[in-house]
């Protein structure tokens, strides 16, 4: 859950915040894909990037971060696609759409030009994996849940479960072998952050315990306002995202 919320406020500040998301969702209004030779050119930008990370240059740093954020904007389309077969009256599409940009962005940051896959593809099972991760997570909440239970619609209108989306997902991709590497970056980071900062974050997202509290929560154990811990977190948050973008698998 935290590094979703890490990644996903690298995804709204290219967004320029979460009333564009929305505007694109309520309009159907995204961005057009790139063609193939600006989608090549950007990515090549990246994979540059990720085999010669020491590369110093400033002009260089802004490139990739234009990089990045291209690829992002203009494979929104391909988040709305994927997410259309979730959706259903338990959940909000906002929700699910903020959730598969988590999944595009560990898309894009993982995405290897060299072994000729299209991002396409590698994108939409990363969004694919990143929504099931979501729903496993409110299996744990709420209790069990059948393996049967619908969670949406095929790709023929008929319901989709749990299993079928599972068994769908089964081969490992290097995004889920990511994972691990990424939250190993995020807690050293967590690490470096004041302490009140610091203690905000290890109660909103159970870093130490495995407990999640709620900001009022947190105020109370704190003895300060809600309003405050909000401010805080978002902080912590913010700070993180700007130290990630360099240390996240590129």
């Amino acid at each position: 859950m935290f590094l979703q919320a890490l990644l996903m406020s690298f995804a709204l500040s290219v967004l320029k915040g979460a009333s564009l998301l929305v505007s694109y969702i309520n309009n159907n209004s995204f961005p057009h894909p790139l063609n193939k030779e600006e989608e090549l050119r950007y990515l090549q930008i990246l994979e540059t990037n990720r085999t010669n990370p020491s590369l110093n240059d400033s002009a260089f740093h802004k490139s990739i971060e234009t990089a990045r954020n291209k690829l992002i904007e203009h494979n929104l389309r391909l988040v709305a696609h994927v997410v259309k077969k979730y959706e259903g009256p338990e959940e909000r599409t906002e929700d699910l759409f903020s959730i598969g940009i988590v999944g595009l962005v560990k898309a894009i940051n993982t995405f290897n030009l060299t072994k000729g896959a299209k991002l396409s593809t590698y994108a939409a099972r990363c969004i694919n994996n990143e929504i099931l991760m979501h729903f496993r997570i409110l299996k744990k909440r709420r209790g069990e849940m059948s393996i049967y239970t619908p969670i949406g619609q095929d790709n023929n209108d008929g319901e989709l479960s749990i299993l079928e989306s599972l068994s769908a997902e089964n081969t490992p991709i290097p995004e889920q072998i990511a994972e691990e590497e990424d939250q190993r970056l995020l807690l050293e980071n967590v690490k470096k952050l004041p302490t009140l900062d610091r203690q905000v974050l290890h109660l909103r997202f159970g870093l130490l315990e495995g407990n999640e509290h709620s900001q009022q929560e947190i105020a109370d154990i704190l003895g300060i306002s809600r309003s405050y811990v909000s401010r805080i977190e978002k902080r912590a948050i913010q700070t993180l995202t700007l130290e990630m973008k360099d240390s996240l698998p590129q």
